[in-house]
């Protein structure tokens, strides 16, 4: 499938449909399309999950293992046609304002959440995948009990083993948008 890019901040972006308008609505910046069949899932971004540096590893539905072994959820995407990859850009004072970079992923959890909402006027069957996974109890129910908001849930695009820079290659987005600034993505896959 060719990938499709449009700045959505920028107005233009050849694809006027309400959907477009959500997004532009939601906060994303950017967002293009690729084949799930196209995108690469390894082993090495898993890897990089279990040295837990966000701390998140194991503790919630949204990471693994809960996702399941890198090939379950390649298999899961690939029960998909498109995958939109969407992505939030936030201004930062200085390098390393770790304050502004908190505040922004932050944002950009509202942002998924909302192009998750979006999605559900169009698709009933989708998967949301975001940066750093789901936000929606402060405190999971994992390993425990089910996830107690299913339809609000959305799991971390590097918990499924997707290298983010390559992804959003793919997709024709920028990635680094300049050294003041901070860069998430999202992906939604649909039929």
């Amino acid at each position: 499938m060719p990938s499709l890019s449009f700045v959505v901040e920028e107005g233009g972006t050849g694809m006027p449909t309400p959907f477009e308008a959500q997004l532009r609505e939601a906060g994303v910046y950017e967002y293009g399309e690729v084949s799930p069949g196209d995108i690469e899932f390894t082993q090495e971004v898993r890897e990089l999950c279990k040295a837990n540096k966000c701390g998140l590893y194991g503790k919630t539905w949204a990471c693994p293992p809960a996702v399941g072994t890198v090939e379950e959820c390649r298999l899961r995407c690939l029960c998909y046609k498109t995958m939109l990859v969407f992505s939030g850009k936030y201004d930062i004072a200085r390098p390393f304002d770790y304050k502004a970079m908190h505040s922004g992923m932050v944002d950009f959890r509202r942002v998924a959440r909302n192009v998750g909402a979006a999605a559900r006027d169009h698709w009933s069957d989708f998967l949301l995948l975001a940066n750093e996974g789901c936000d929606t109890c402060e405190v999971c129910t994992y390993p425990d009990s089910p996830c107690r908001f299913p339809e609000k849930f959305h799991a971390a695009l590097e918990g499924y083993g997707i290298y983010v820079f390559k992804l959003a290659r793919q997709a024709g987005l920028r990635y680094d948008n300049g050294d003041l600034t901070i860069t998430f993505f999202g992906a939604l896959l649909h039929n």
